[in-house]
């Protein structure tokens, strides 16, 4: 069956029951392979688990139609064929689900639990332990005698992949415990000869990001979720690049372990469990709590609500564990799920919806970033209306045009995205989105430049959207050093209006910069007293100012001493710019393309009006440069010359002045208080030197 006529048939569920409940497996059994074997999810989690609720129900209500390969049954997902096979000698099953996010999901636990102890309204509380229910892939690591020798996955409870390899390479997993850790308050236990910890493998929102956001730049294939990507990276078949993966790891629980009889440690609570893998150097989120009947389990489960945004990483709900490991005895389990224990849900963090038109932003650097227009969608919390969908290229990649059934993820303070399209072929033809040719918001051109995959407007010193970043770069110490113009200040000046472009900070008032939001009348002078001492400057600093894409501070003041006058630069053709030293036809074609927008060259003209001034003169002779090709870092306080002197001297010396060291640096320059650079160096056998040295290796008598 089409995944089209999958999802249209668990839409309307109108079938006969038999036919329903064969239809529903047949779509669980899809997905799963999807989710689990594949690593390819179709559906949100939420729509999953909606269908497998369906399914119970129906199953509770026809008994007949029960069957033993349903997901009911089973925890779910076939084995990937490129690993071992590892059977759990303590099978990992699931647990069971309360979809009511509401407090009613809480106490109901509790009664359930109470009823089936035998107990009665007036016997004490339960305690209870409360976790987190992350968003990752199940991980069960065995120790023998306090050394790590097999990290499987759940697999379908029973048989699990071996993925050792890949799972020593997280960095919060312990390869060996400590046989003297104990617990606080209790005496060593030693290290068990037999141990299998029970935790989840995740990944970090912002680690997430990050990788995304690399993969993007360089137009390849993203991960859906944090989920998703965590079991990617546990399931590569290179441990390499396994490595390089941002994973994290949480224990929780337990799987076998040597019995107290044998010499294993007598745990008598889940808690006091949980203390003893964080003292043998597991790591176990702080934020699991013991709690008191049904008000303490209410209480945990809204302040992790409430606080779920801020998490640094995701999860879809909290657990609660009956605390006494003697009362999880008795309570025991039922088919695929222990009665001591219920995940608590929250609201999903991926729903579906539809999409019924693009738009475009412009961004504060000029970025043009398509945004999907929504029927409105309520995820994560929040009533969605509109998504990122990155680039042109991503939209591609994933295939999402206007009228799509799409997934939509919100986490945490992360912008909702459209991750991917729900359904089979489209009933009638829907054109590609393509970027448009003119910025929206200024009608500058939009470019793309070569092995990018961002669309930008050029229009830097003009359009508003950038307005603020333009000026904020502007006035940087490095640039025109504005002293005062800050961040604060520069928001009041742009979202009042009293500044639209560059030129008018050079006409802001006392009266008008006086009345603005926590500015005195001292204040306000001290500004405008920075603003005219700016007026008197270098080349380099105003071109860098400026803002070109892709001219730092190094380049500016190549092109400063290359060409001599502003007007050569803004008149320069591509051929032109390239015999600029360290100027490329990436480089020389921004340039280009930035003083061809006669807004821009505009703005120039307006500085210079306003009094904006610098030395010019004809290009200077190409001379040798000493320190041409070397690379240089520096480190620590110098006795005489600031960091930013330092770095002037070695660029106009020809040298390229790095952050880090590699074996790559040619010099390293350390002055008072170094820190970990200078061990670097060392290490490296990288040559040190010091002011004196500096001075010397700048008049090149220092091979």
């Amino acid at each position: 069956m089409a995944t089209l006529d999958l999802f249209s048939a668990a839409l309307q569920p109108s079938e006969p029951p038999a036919a329903r409940a064969q239809a529903l497996r047949a779509l669980l059994h899809h997905h799963a392979h999807l989710y689990y074997t594949l690593d390819a999810p179709e559906i949100p989690d939420a729509e999953y688990d909606r269908l497998f609720h369906e399914l119970q129900a129906l199953e509770a209500a026809h008994p007949e139609l029960r069957a033993p390969d349903s997901p009911t049954q089973r925890v779910g997902g076939k084995l990937l064929e490129a690993f071992a096979s590892v059977r759990h000698r303590v099978p990992m099953l699931s647990i069971r689900t309360e979809t009511d996010t509401e407090a009613s999901g809480a106490r109901n636990f509790d009664a359930r639990v109470r009823r089936e102890l035998g107990l009665s309204e007036s016997e004490p509380p339960i305690d209870y332990v409360a976790e987190l229910k992350f968003d990752g892939l199940a991980m069960s690591l065995r120790y023998e005698h306090g050394v790590l020798v097999q990290a499987a996955t759940r697999g379908d409870g029973e048989v699990g992949e071996d993925v050792t390899q890949n799972v020593r390479t997280i960095g919060q997993i312990p390869l060996r415990l400590n046989p003297d850790a104990h617990p606080a308050g209790a005496k060593a236990l030693g290290v068990p000869s037999v141990l299998e910890v029970r935790g989840e493998v995740y990944m970090r929102r912002d680690e997430f990001e990050a990788m995304n956001e690399a993969q993007r730049e360089k137009g390849e294939k993203t991960f859906v979720n944090p989920r998703n990507a965590a079991a990617g990276a546990v399931r590569q078949l290179d441990p390499a690049i396994a490595a390089q993966r941002p994973l994290s790891f949480y224990a929780y629980g337990l799987g076998d372990l040597t019995p107290a009889e044998q010499g294993g440690p007598a745990f008598e609570s889940h808690y006091d469990m949980l203390q003893t893998l964080k003292a043998w150097g597991f790591p176990v989120t702080e934020l699991v709590a013991r709690v008191s009947g049904a008000d303490g389990l209410v209480a945990y489960h809204q302040r992790i609500g409430a606080s779920r945004d801020r998490l640094p990483f995701d999860i879809d709900g909290v657990v609660y564990k009956v605390d006494s490991l003697a009362l999880q005895r008795r309570l025991g389990f039922v088919t695929r799920e222990p009665r001591w224990a219920v995940a608590h849900k929250y609201p999903a963090q991926e729903q579906l919806t539809v999409m019924q038109g693009i738009d475009v932003q412009v961004g504060r650097t000029g970025k043009l970033t398509p945004v999907a227009r929504l029927a409105p969608v309520f995820v994560g919390g929040v009533t969605v209306t509109n998504a990122t969908l990155h680039n042109l290229f991503e939209m591609r990649r994933k295939r999402v045009r206007v009228g799509d059934t799409v997934i939509v993820r919100r986490a945490g303070d992360v912008i909702p995205e459209v991750v991917g399209v729900v359904g089979g072929p489209r009933a009638h033809y829907v054109p590609n989105f393509r970027m448009p040719r003119r910025c929206p918001v200024c009608g500058s051109t939009v470019v793309r430049e070569k092995g990018e995959v961002n669309h930008r407007c050029t229009g830097g010193l003009f359009c508003a959207a950038q307005r603020k970043e333009a000026i904020l770069h502007f006035a940087q110490r490095r640039a025109m050093d504005i002293e005062g113009l800050g961040e604060k200040l520069v928001d009041q000046l742009v979202e009042s209006h009293v500044i639209r472009t560059l030129p008018d900070l050079y006409k802001l008032g006392l009266t008008a910069l006086a009345s603005l939001e926590r500015m005195a009348e001292k204040s306000a002078q001290n500004v405008l007293d920075a603003l005219e001492k700016s007026k008197q400057t270098t080349l380099p600093r105003f071109l860098f100012g400026l803002g070109l894409r892709h001219v730092g501070e190094a380049t500016a003041k190549d092109l400063a001493r290359h060409f001599g006058r502003l007007d050569a630069i803004m008149d320069a053709s591509v051929e032109q710019l390239l015999e600029v030293n360290d100027v490329g036809p990436v480089v020389a074609q921004s340039i280009r393309t930035f003083f061809e927008q006669p807004h821009n060259r505009e703005v120039v003209e307006q500085l210079r009006a306003c009094g904006v001034r610098w030395e010019e003169g004809e290009p200077a002779a190409q001379a040798p440069k000493p320190l041409a090709g070397k690379t240089i870092v520096l480190t620590g306080t110098l006795p005489t010359l600031s960091r930013d002197e330092a770095k002037d001297l070695l660029e106009a010396a020809g040298a390229k002045v790095a952050g880090s060291v590699s074996k790559k640096t040619d010099y390293v320059v350390a002055g008072a208080e170094a820190g970990s650079k200078l061990d670097k160096a060392q290490a490296l056998g990288v040559p040190v030197l010091d002011e004196a040295g500096l001075m010397i290796l700048l008049q090149g008598e220092l091979s």
